[in-house]
């Protein structure tokens, strides 16, 4: 297909029509002039690009996430610098004091500061094509005019930044701030009576089958992540291709390389949240000074601690001020002014009043974040290259998956876990104590072990499993169960099949619930006959399920009825610790009891916290209510109800209208499945958690390698691939990976969205064909040049690619140096209505290579300027533009045996014609090198021409 490139030959100045080298069209981007780039679109408007070097391609990596993702790196930029606020209001104001006082910019600062310097070039060659795209990309975002908002400039140290802010959270460390609470309130032997995957973190699945599970012999490596799902997504796929490396993988846009999910055509890897505690929380002692300081209590006494002020602008609202106080522990992300009354010194010289608590981090303390690990992956050939770069990993903490095409596995953890006591991990600790001190420079030794064992199945789904030694909370085991014990079933696994297992619907943690259900008795007929159809029913979450339905309401029903239930009104009453005003309102998700009670659910109805008579009675009650209420309003079925609401920094954009569905689409699965589509039990059926994305890597063929993302590859709304993959994501299909470059085209930000299903190939009836797909009037095959096919030129598919090259300085000539897109494909869709005159793209190993046009000169104004014999038969060239891997010697010359070639294949042809401007020297001694006779000087309406003739005789051919 045809390409977008950005691409220019160095060492050779401007060339005219046919003596210009061979190339593709450019889109130039400001820099480019060396060292260019080319950007490719495969059907799915996913963006693949190629560059002489790495530096380069990271530079085209910043422009092709620019222009296609916009206003989503803006809006992580403003986070990372926390100045959201200012353009999206009060509601960004607990964010942005977060990362102000977390200190997230000048620890990203740090980092970049200590990367090697081979990386930070690489991470500035990004930052770079980020800043050349922005303005653009801008311009296409509707949500850039609707704040008011410009784009603002990149910093080299951004991505880093950008990086930090999005996994600060991961660890989950405001689950510490909940126990704190639980142990306060219901006692210290209860303090992690909730422990379940908490909503800070991510109930990711990955798996690899060894080549002895598979149809072709060799591994295959498949998952989803499960993150909050954001619009535009939070991975981007791309591919990214230079003479070192060529890889496919899911990009985090705003971070250079791919980081979590690749294929490298050698080896491929997959991660998933290891749900590692390596953040602590520590209770600081402050005290304000005369001078309007900061002290804070250290294990050797009072001390002056780093502390300064800030400004958050609010759209709309007052400024804000934000004391940025920062111990020898870590930053202070909790707590008021410490002194008494303002900013006086408190009473006395003694600490204030209040809680004051600081966050450890591993990038804050040691300056690392482990971006010298991206370029080493980008590289890797081996499992063992993976294995040795993930040694560089820091943040956050994961466990790997990895398999390579000689048929080596690894499954391991990465990341920085520092080495300091247990308790730190469970709770907030004392400050003041040296107990409670990292044992600085070490950090925890990370498992590691081959993947497959004995069956040939490795499974990782954050579950309590490699790694169980490095965490207190782990997801439940039901989802990595059922993967294996779905794996198991088969020993000759595909990419395609691999569907079933990301969409399995069976939801596991329903057992306890359903077996207390059993065991009710006394209840009426419409609950009698809920119970008989709950206990029947096959416990998937099925979108078109109306048992799921029920039983979703039957659990709401009871997380409620154990919210109100006398053991658990500590944490549940008024004073429960979503109201207190001692956390950040950004931390009460964490906090919240309802939703802490419906994802343990399963936990409190087995535990010995209620007598058993208390929870078969509590699931009585509800299913008396359920019952009650469905025979009033008979369920919808669960995908009705069961929608993704995913997040949007103004969703007040796109939340109404057409586009709702697409955003909002309803979806089968639930918390527990493998199909994790994580609503908030006992507080809403939508979901903001599921697949982020999905893959397959395919070790025996890259290309059969598979791949989706909730919506699609591009952030700007209305274009032709903003939405165009969410039908895939919702009934789980999976796009192809493509790595011909030949099936490769240009996709316009204009077209009408379409939805190809599982093949690449287009028809006519739904997007124009690209040019490789096409059947050629012509294919020849020339010795140390490659295979040229002519295919007629389609106007509307090939307008953006023909406009590039006429409306070039070399191609002034041409005589459309001023027209539009739109002027160029009315000029072709006029010459594709006659039926003297035609026009063909000439491709080179599918390649497009040169335009070239026919035409009976009798039908032609040139008819009128000279004798027309018979047989005579008229050809326009143009060579496209240059590309440095494809100016071989005889380029030209190549091209135009092919198409001397074509016009002699047919008899009636005894003479070529051609009339290039009389100024364009090059062309017409290009001309004459071949073999053509020169004419006559003739004066055309738009220019003076030089004919030339080439006859069958002269070839030998008569």
């Amino acid at each position: 297909m045809t390409a977008d490139v950005d691409s220019e030959r160095s060492g050779a100045g401007p060339a005219e029509g046919p003596d210009e080298a061979p190339g593709r069209v450019r889109d130039r981007a400001p820099g480019a002039e060396s060292g260019g780039y080319e950007v490719f679109r495969d059907a799915w408007g996913i963006p693949h690009l190629r560059a002489a070097d790495a530096l380069t391609l990271a530079r085209a990596q910043g422009r092709a996430t620019a222009l296609d993702r916009a206003w989503q790196l803006e809006t992580e930029r403003h986070r990372v610098l926390g100045t959201s606020a200012s353009h999206l209001g009060p509601e960004a104001v607990e964010w942005d004091r977060f990362v102000r006082r977390a200190r997230i910019a000048d620890t990203a600062r740090r980092c970049f500061d200590r990367l090697a310097p081979e990386t930070a070039a690489w991470v500035t060659a990004y930052v770079d094509g980020v800043n050349e795209g922005l303005a653009e990309g801008a311009g296409r975002t509707p949500e850039f005019a609707a704040v008011g908002l410009a784009p603002g400039r990149w910093e080299p140290w951004t991505p880093l930044g950008v990086w930090l802010s999005t996994h600060i959270l991961f660890a989950g460390f405001p689950t510490k701030l909940w126990r704190e609470e639980v142990a306060r309130r219901l006692g210290e032997d209860l303090m992690t009576l909730f422990a379940t995957d908490g909503p800070g973190t991510a109930g990711s699945n990955g798996w690899l089958l060894t080549g002895a599970r598979t149809a072709t012999g060799a591994p295959l490596l498949a998952g989803d992540p499960h993150r909050f799902i954001e619009d535009p997504g939070v991975y981007q796929q791309i591919r990214l291709a230079c003479p070192e490396f060529d890889v496919v993988g899911l990009a985090v846009p705003g971070i250079p390389g791919i980081a979590h999910f690749g294929h490298t055509g050698h080896v491929a890897w997959a991660i998933t949240n290891a749900m590692a505690d390596y953040q602590d929380l520590y209770r600081e002692r402050l005290r304000r000074t005369p001078d309007g300081g900061v002290e804070a209590l250290g294990p050797d006494g009072w001390y002056r601690a780093h502390a300064h002020t800030e400004t958050i602008e609010v759209a709309g609202a007052e400024p804000e001020q934000v004391e940025v106080i920062e111990t020898d522990r870590g930053p202070v992300i909790i707590g008021s002014d410490p002194g008494t009354g303002g900013r006086g010194e408190a009473a006395d010289g003694a600490p204030a009043d209040g809680t004051f608590i600081s966050l450890r981090y591993p990038p804050r303390v040691t300056g690392e974040l482990g971006f010298d690990a991206l370029p080493a992956l980008l590289r890797a050939r081996t499992v063992a290259d993976v294995d040795t770069a993930l040694d560089r990993w820091v943040e956050p903490v994961n466990v790997v998956l990895a398999a390579d095409t000689a048929g080596s596995t690894l499954h391991r953890v990465a990341g920085h876990v520092p080495v300091r006591p247990y308790a730190n991990r469970l709770r907030v600790v004392p400050a003041e104590d040296p107990a409670y001190a990292w044992h600085e420079g070490e950090t925890l030794l990370l498992p590691r072990t081959g993947a497959g064992g004995s069956d040939g199945i490795a499974v990782m789904a954050n579950e309590r499993g490699l790694a169980a030694p490095l965490g207190v909370e782990f997801a439940p085991p039901h989802r990595a169960r059922r993967i294996r014990e779905l794996l198991g079933a088969g020993s000759d696994w595909t990419p395609d099949a691999q569907a079933a297992v990301h969409t399995d619907t069976l939801l596991a943690s329903s057992r306890p619930l359903l077996s207390l259900l059993a065991r009710t008795s006394g209840l009426g007929p419409a609950a009698g006959r809920l119970r008989d159809r709950l206990l029947s029913w096959d416990r998937h979450m099925d979108a078109d399920s109306t048992d799921a339905t029920l039983y979703a309401r039957l659990r709401t029903d009871v997380v409620h009825r154990l919210a109100a239930h006398p053991a658990l009104k500590g944490v549940t009453g008024e004073d429960d610790p979503w109201r207190s005003p001692a956390y950040p309102a950004l931390f009460r998700p964490w906090l919240a009891a309802v939703p802490r009670i419906g994802y343990a659910l399963e936990s409190l109805l087995t535990v010995g916290l209620l007598p058993d008579d208390d929870r078969v009675a509590l699931v009585a009650a509800a299913a008396e209510a359920v019952a009650a209420a469905a025979e009033e309003t008979p369920p919808a079925p669960w995908g009705e109800l069961h929608r993704l609401s995913p997040w949007q920094a103004l969703p007040d954009l796109t939340s109404d209208g057409p586009d709702a569905e697409a955003i909002r689409p309803g979806v089968a699965g639930d918390h527990d499945c493998v199909l994790s589509t994580s609503s908030v039990p006992g507080i809403t059926d939508l979901f903001a958690r599921g697949p982020a994305a999905r893959y397959v890597w395919d070790l025996a063929r890259r290309e059969d390698s598979r791949w989706a993302v909730p919506f699609g590859a591009s952030g700007v709304p209305g274009s032709a691939h903003h939405r165009d993959q969410t039908p895939l994501w919702v009934r789980g299909a999976l796009a192809p990976v493509v790595t011909d470059w030949n099936l490769l085209h240009r996709t316009s930000h204009d077209r009408t969205p379409h939805h190809p299903e599982e093949s690449p190939a287009m028809t006519a009836a739904t997007e124009p064909v690209a040019p490789a797909l096409r059947a050629a009037v012509h294919e020849q095959k020339i010795e140390g040049f490659g295979t040229v096919r002519l295919v007629p030129v389609d106007p509307a598919a090939d307008a953006e690619l023909l406009h590039g090259w006429v409306t070039e300085e070399r191609a002034r000539f041409w005589g459309m140096a001023d027209h539009t897109r739109e002027q160029v494909r009315e000029i072709y869709a006029f010459v594709d209505s006659l039926p003297t005159h035609h026009a063909y793209l000439a491709l080179r190993d599918g390649v497009p290579a040169a335009l070239f046009q026919t035409y009976e000169p009798d039908a032609d104004p040139v008819g009128e300027c000279y004798d027309v014999q018979p047989g005579d038969f008229g050809v326009h060239l143009l060579i496209a533009p240059a590309e440095g891997e494809g100016a071989v010697k005889g380029y030209t010359e190549a091209l135009l045996a092919a198409f001397i070639g074509y016009v002699f294949s047919d008899p009636a042809h005894l003479r070529v014609v051609v009339e290039p401007d009389a100024r364009n020297d090059k062309a017409i001694a290009r001309m004459v090198r071949v073999g053509f006779e020169l004419g006559p000087e003739i004066q055309k309406p738009e220019k003076t021409a030089r004919l030339a003739f080439l006859t069958r005789a002269a070839l030998g051919l008569a």
